[in-house]
């Protein structure tokens, strides 16, 4: 006999064990869009939502639209939004039901459904997980694409929009033209400033717009930053299958995450706004010291062991960080040379938050692959790696631990050209340029190294021509291509002891 699936009716049926949700999820309106309803998303945001339901009903439900695959009406769809959020952590497994989600548009074919969602005057605030190359903008500068396919179809035909930012601008000009209301925009993307990006993009398409578009946006919409962070890998059938064999119901949404979670929010709205900070969230008037935490200790942590766990022949971040070579590693480089680009964050300590995040990725429940993580890293490295060298080389520190991981961003693309056997696929935009590159230049690192560099949507050109910089790019890309990568960071770590650790501990 097959489990029965989940939906409102299987409810009352669930083991007690299972944690459901503290409200009439029937009787929730629609108050809250959200673009990109992935596991990150069903996680974290959806989460912190239904926790506040249940702490302090009103007008919050979710609308979830997906613009881009997958389709959501087979999956959450035929649940009415309901889903399973596992909270793995090595051996323990805690299930929760959350409901938060009252609907699902899939607006793939077309944008219209999105649209009639998103300039709904029901829907004050527009939440997003996009991830960073959603925003079509140039990852250097921060500016729009305007040579991005979907931005050029998007200027040509602004009422049939592809693109996150054209659609956004769509919407509100549709917001303008009826009832008026106020809104507010909120990124939940990894990007710094990520409200400032979402706003220079949408922005952009307003003021080509014409009209009084621009000056409405001005005068109605708000673009808060936002710091989120909960590790939510893809979800597998395995994980799947424990729901149905450990808690008798399947559940073809379930997603996984670890304990820990975040979210801190600038607090700037548009209008009337969710009170996710009465259960668990941060409001505070400035994201900045907060993202640069995260960002460069939690997600360069990520990055850097992604690009070296491939070329160290680990497939998973748990089983990289139990390396102890490049457990090593990323800790040298993190406490030498990241730690010191960092702005003071209240209430943290920075050398407490470098142990944490480390032991949050050693989780053997958390099945987060290499491959998964190094997707897009074009989009990702200036934050995480790029704009802490640029900290440091303006002060004068070192960069050599830090330009091992940009290396390994290139030895990654590079070994999946034709001229390295394709000896993985790989997600990327700029993957097909840094194959022409490849396949077009001998395999000599400097050569390789000075024509990647000079990709300016990447790599600012001032940074780039940084010799110092240039110098440790080119003897990483050098030692990550050659037969032992590992001898290479093996090199390096034993050139930089972690010196903070024989430091005598300064008084109180």
């Amino acid at each position: 006999m097959s489990a029965p699936e989940l939906s409102p009716a299987s409810l009352d049926r669930l083991p007690l064990e299972v944690r459901k949700p503290a409200y009439d999820h029937a009787a929730l309106k629609p108050g809250i869009a959200h673009i990109g309803v992935g596991a990150f998303h069903r996680c974290h945001q959806a989460e912190y939502t239904d926790d506040l339901l249940a702490n302090q009903f009103d007008r919050w439900g979710l609308v979830g639209i997906n613009i881009r695959p997958p389709l959501l009406a087979d999956t959450l769809g035929r649940q009415d939004g309901l889903y399973t959020r596992l909270i793995r952590q090595n051996d323990e497994v805690e299930a929760r039901v959350i409901g938060s989600i009252i609907r699902v548009v899939d607006s793939q074919e077309s944008a219209a459904p999105a649209l009639d969602v998103l300039a709904s005057p029901d829907i004050e605030i527009v939440t997003m997980t996009v991830t960073e190359k959603g925003y079509c903008h140039i990852p250097s500068s921060g500016a729009l694409d305007l040579d991005h396919p979907d931005v050029v179809h998007d200027l040509a035909n602004p009422q049939s929009p592809r693109s996150v930012p054209g659609i956004l601008a769509r919407a509100l000009e549709l917001r303008m033209a009826s009832h008026g209301r106020p809104v507010t925009l909120l990124s939940c993307d990894n990007i710094p400033t990520n409200g400032i990006i979402l706003s220079n993009v949408v922005r952009a398409f307003a003021e080509r717009r014409g009209g009084k578009l621009a000056e409405w946006i001005d005068a109605n919409v708000a673009f808060p930053s936002a710091m989120v962070d909960r590790i939510a890998p893809a979800t597998t059938d395995a994980d799947v299958d424990t729901v149905e064999q450990r808690f008798g119901y399947r559940d073809n949404a379930v997603v996984v995450g670890e304990r820990f979670r975040q979210w801190v929010i600038e607090n700037r709205f548009a209008g009337r706004v969710p009170r996710w900070d009465l259960v668990g969230a941060t409001f505070v008037d400035d994201v900045t010291p907060f993202e640069h935490l995260k960002m460069r200790v939690l997600n360069g942590a990520q990055t850097t062991l992604c690009y070296l766990g491939v070329l160290g022949g680990f497939e998973h971040t748990f089983e990289a960080i139990a390396d102890p070579l490049l457990a090593t590693f990323v800790h040298r480089m993190l406490t030498q040379e990241t730690l010191p680009t960092l702005m003071p964050v209240p209430g943290v300590s920075p050398t407490a938050y470098v142990e944490q995040s480390l032991s949050r990725l050693t989780n053997t429940a958390i099945h987060h692959r290499n491959h998964q993580i190094a997707t897009d890293g074009s989009q990702k490295i200036v934050q995480r790696l790029l704009n802490p060298i640029r900290d440091r080389l303006a002060k004068g520190g070192s960069v050599a631990l830090l330009s091992v991981p940009v290396a390994g961003w290139m030895a990654y693309l590079i070994k999946a050209s034709a001229r390295f056997g394709r000896a993985w696929p790989v997600s990327d935009p700029f993957a097909e340029r840094i194959a022409a590159i490849t396949d077009r230049i001998s395999a000599n690192s400097r050569e390789l190294a000075h024509a990647i560099l000079a990709i300016d949507a990447i790599f600012d050109p001032a940074l780039a021509a940084n010799a110092t910089f240039r110098a440790h790019v080119i003897a990483g890309l050098d030692g990550l291509l050659s037969e032992d990568p590992m001898a290479f960071v093996r090199h390096v770590c034993a050139e930089h002891e972690d010196v903070l650790l024989k430091q005598p501990a300064r008084s109180a």
